[in-house]
Parts: structure tokens; C-alpha cells; sequence
């Protein structure tokens, strides 16, 4: 199950490297016009990296403190999660309503994630939760 979290977690991950790519490239740091704050879209990104650190270590320590410190940092990067994607929900209705000419200056970054890589991103990331407290709590384990 422990592998099983690493996977789901390097998924995850890839497609958070894909939308904030997505969104650095649209200008999202720099534009003012984003729904998503700087702070928030950095913090989810480096709590998620830092929890993925920690969980490559418990990998090869098998420490379970390392598996609780990686399941805590989880949560923040959770709710950081659903803060952006409470934000970034009326940006999507928005576009499927009136699609904005292109380039258009006031259009946030964000209006560029594709709905499957948001919902991909979403699925895996609940999975990864789910598998690192089911494997900190000892559940499945070898």
C-alpha cells in the first residue's frame, strides 16, 4: 500500500506540475487578474513536495513518525486543494457560459486547466490521503 501512495502521489503530481505550469505561463503570479492567490497556490505546492520528501524517506526508513508527518502535511495541501478549487469552479462556469476571446487581458490563468486534468489531479490526490493514512494507521501493510 505504501508503493500504491507513492504512485498515486507522483501521479498527483504530475498534473499539479501541469496546471501550475499552466497557470505561471498564463501570467497567474504576475497578472492580477487570477482567482487563485500566489500564497495559496505556492503553499500547496511546496507542503505537497515536502510531504512527498518525507514520504520517499518513510519508504526507505520505514519510520511510521515519517508516515504521520507525511499524512499532516497532507492535510493542508488538502485544504489548500479545495480552496483553489472552490475559486477556481465560477472561472470554469464562466468559460463554459461565454468563452472569452482569446488573449483577452482580464481572463484569469486558471480558465486554461483542463477540466480532466483538474478532476484527475482531484481523484488522485483523495486517493493518495486515503492510501497514506491507511498505511500509517498499519492497514495493508506487509
Amino acid at each position: 500500500m505504501d508503493i500504491a501512495a507513492l504512485i498515486t502521489w507522483l501521479i498527483t503530481a504530475l498534473g499539479g506540475f501541469y496546471m501550475l505550469g499552466t497557470w505561471l505561463s498564463r501570467g497567474g503570479a504576475r497578472s492580477g487578474s487570477s482567482r487563485l492567490p500566489v500564497p495559496v497556490v505556492f503553499g500547496h505546492f511546496a507542503l505537497a513536495a515536502a510531504g512527498l520528501v518525507v514520504w520517499i524517506v518513510y519508504l526507505v526508513t520505514d519510520k511510521d513518525v515519517l508516515a504521520w508527518t507525511a499524512f499532516g502535511l497532507l492535510v493542508p495541501v488538502a485544504l489548500l486543494g479545495l480552496v483553489m478549487l472552490a475559486r477556481w469552479i465560477p472561472v470554469y462556469r464562466a468559460r463554459s457560459a461565454a468563452p472569452a476571446a482569446e488573449g483577452a487581458p482580464s481572463e484569469p490563468a486558471e480558465r486554461y486547466f483542463p477540466v480532466p486534468v483538474v478532476a484527475g489531479h482531484g481523484l488522485f490526490a483523495v486517493l493518495t490521503v486515503v492510501l497514506v493514512l491507511l498505511t500509517a494507521l498499519g492497514i495493508g501493510g506487509s
